[in-house]
């Protein structure tokens, strides 16, 4: 299909800009180019639609993980992230603050609209109109009164298991095969590689072991093929109303495992420890630096007169928490660097007697288990001359440690 520039659909915008009153802003201004957009012919909406595709197939070339466009941040060009750093594409045009709202809203479906309008913001899956198969993981927001996005491609390449150099423990926990029942997280900050490992664990998963599996997301990114497993993917917002409303329905669904895409608050740290206390094996991700943040994060998000019982549930249910980072190598890629703490007795009654500041001492010395600190994997990444001492100091969340060991 012809690529369209955006002199192809200058007039498109033109219109649209021209019968939008300067007086409206924000809000205003959007709804009035969503109601403009029911009287566009819908060859006009897919010419937006598709210039702004032009974007999205352009980032495989330069091997771009993001692309970002909208508000004052962005002054008018689209940019990418290649290898973690964010640029404006050297083939970008300039668009006004306008322009970009009506570009943005060319990907949305009437109903994503309204959402958008209703919550200023909205987060979706969308896959290209040429290659349904490349697909990306989008979020549409205002920003000071005017739209922003952000898409983020979804890599359909699934990483081998062995790729993920865990210990032969470690992998037994994750396995459906030998152990029914707990709750795993995989946890990192934004970009870190936490979806691309949960696929990996699923994928796995779903190639050894007959049973059900059930992923709630926001929004479905990577989407499994059943091979030994049934496989549900079920979006919030497009297939279930929200991740409550999923987990809920889930255990009405006969699922062996339940993967939910991110425990975001109380409630779904709720729901997730209700699910795995009916021994069911649950996977789900935290924006969580470490193990043992990880553990303090879901209890700190209940309220107080809840936190002794979560404690102790918490410990009764946990097997694994997989805490990792995407580090800078020497030859300028990135390269997984990893903390990984198994739920032994010992941790299960830290966790239980609020002493989760002994965990980090347990992971030094738990490498016969599988357990190992963030600083312990990025020193071996140093000693194999992937990445630099300064890189490993740099990512490192205990610096003084992390300095210990390099000496």
């Amino acid at each position: 299909m012809a690529r369209v520039e955006k002199k192809d659909i200058q007039p498109i915008l033109d219109f649209i800009v021209s019968n939008t009153p300067s007086e409206y802003g924000g809000l205003d201004q959007v709804r009035h180019i969503v109601d403009l957009f029911t009287e566009l012919p819908n060859e006009s909406r897919e010419k937006l639609k598709r210039h702004l595709e032009m974007y999205l197939e352009d980032m495989e070339p330069v091997e771009a993980s993001d692309i970002d466009m909208g508000g004052e941040g962005c002054v008018g060009k689209v940019w990418y992230r290649i290898h973690g750093l964010k640029k404006p594409a050297k083939k970008s045009e300039t668009y006004t603050q306008k322009e970009s709202n009506i570009l943005i809203l060319s990907i949305l479906s009437d109903m994503q609209m309204e959402t958008l309008l209703g919550n200023k913001s909205v987060d979706l899956s969308y896959a290209l109109s040429t290659d349904r198969d490349r697909r990306y993981r989008c979020t549409c927001y205002f920003d000071l009164e005017n739209l922003g996005m952000n898409m983020r491609k979804i890599n359909n390449e699934i990483r081998p298991f062995a790729g993920l150099n865990l210990h032969p423990e470690v992998a037994k926990h994750l396995s459906l095969k030998y152990l029914k029942y707990g709750l795993t997280l995989v946890t990192g900050i934004t970009g870190s590689g936490k979806s691309t490992t949960l696929d990996t664990i699923i994928d796995a998963n779903n190639r050894s072991v007959s049973g059900h599996i059930v992923i709630i997301a926001s929004p479905i990114e990577l989407v499994h093929k059943p091979m030994k497993c049934i496989i549900r993917h079920r979006e919030v917002g497009t297939d279930v109303q929200s991740f409550r409303d999923g987990i809920v329905q889930a255990m009405r669904q006969d699922p062996d495992i339940v993967v939910i895409g991110e425990l975001r608050d109380n409630v779904a740290i709720k729901n997730a420890l209700e699910v795995t206390d009916s021994g069911h094996k649950v996977f789900s991700t935290l924006h969580t630096a470490s193990a043992m943040e990880s553990i303090d994060r879901i209890i700190g998000e209940t309220p107080l007169e809840e936190q002794e019982r979560v404690r102790v549930r918490l410990a009764d249910v946990l097997t694994c928490v997989i805490s990792q980072k995407l580090v800078n190598t020497i030859e300028g890629t990135r390269v997984l660097a990893k903390e990984v703490l198994v739920a032994t007795p010992p941790v299960r009654a830290a966790i239980r007697n609020n002493n989760v500041s002994e965990i980090y001492q347990m992971l030094n010395e738990g490498g016969q288990f599988g357990m190992h600190t963030l600083e312990q994997d990025l020193v071996r990444l140093v000693r194999q001359r992937i990445i630099s001492p300064e890189e490993a100091l740099n990512q490192a969340n205990n610096k003084t440690r992390i300095k210990q060991l390099l000496k």
